[in-house]
């Protein structure tokens, strides 16, 4: 009964194995290590040759940033092509001046273009004055700028006191409103020494009391490079009558 349990039974597991494992499992170990230390050894005896000529790299000392020199363009550079001129007028070159919403532009002026304007040079002012000194008087406080020319103005002038015109009776007395522009040229204090009708009100009597009593209001003067100057102003004046 003994031998029939003893051939029967078999133990779990493949002993025959597990009795080599560890040595099978230290042999794997040494060997990838051995592969691993001979790779780093090929690499380190590579390094260790000497090279028959050193390449060595010049070194640049920038010292300030001009230096660096400027960078270097994004644009692409456009092609050049011979183009013929079509034989058409040149147009009028003019500069832009300000004007109130309520007037009319004027059509005949073209703008300058870039290429237009670097085109044009002041007139040479050392032709044939060899040997003499060349002196600039311009004498600013004499300049008196046209209406609707264009002035080079920081501050524009304020209006600090307005005298109301007097209302024409004969309009008064016929209903007649209107509204006017006018502008009006500031000095340097602040005084107005010239005003016009800028636009009239239709009616003859309201612009002539409104240009009268411009010559009565006092304005903050413009100022241009921190120093006042005299610029022309526009504003409105309404003929309003009480109810």
């Amino acid at each position: 009964m003994e031998m029939n349990s003893s051939a029967l039974y078999s133990p779990y597991g493949a002993y025959e194995l597990k009795s080599k494992y560890q040595r099978n499992f230290l042999i794997g170990t040494l060997s990838t290590l051995g592969f691993v230390l001979l790779i780093l050894s090929v690499f380190w005896i590579i390094a260790a040759i000497p090279g028959d000529d050193d390449f060595v790299a010049p070194s640049v000392v920038i010292k300030t940033v001009a230096d660096l020199g400027p960078p270097p363009t994004i644009a692409k550079a456009k092609p050049q092509l011979q183009v013929a001129q079509p034989n058409v007028a040149a147009p009028k070159v003019g500069i832009p001046k300000p004007v109130a919403d309520d007037e009319v532009m004027d059509d005949d002026v073209v703008l300058a273009t870039r290429e237009e304007l670097a085109e044009i040079v002041a007139p040479d002012i050392t032709a044939g004055t060899e040997g003499a000194d060349i002196i600039v008087d311009i004498q600013d406080d004499d300049y008196m700028p046209a209406p609707g020319e264009f002035v080079a103005v920081e501050i524009y002038p304020e209006m600090i006191h307005e005298v109301k015109p007097t209302y024409p009776r004969l309009a008064e007395q016929a209903g007649i409103t209107g509204r006017v522009y006018v502008t009006a040229l500031v000095d340097e204090n602040g005084n107005v020494i010239k005003a016009q009708v800028g636009k009239s009100s239709g009616t003859e009597s309201l612009d002539e009391e409104a240009v009268k009593a411009a010559f009565k209001n006092k304005f903050k003067p413009g100022i241009q490079n921190g120093r006042p100057i005299k610029v022309w102003v526009t504003y409105k004046v309404d003929f309003v009558l009480d109810n």
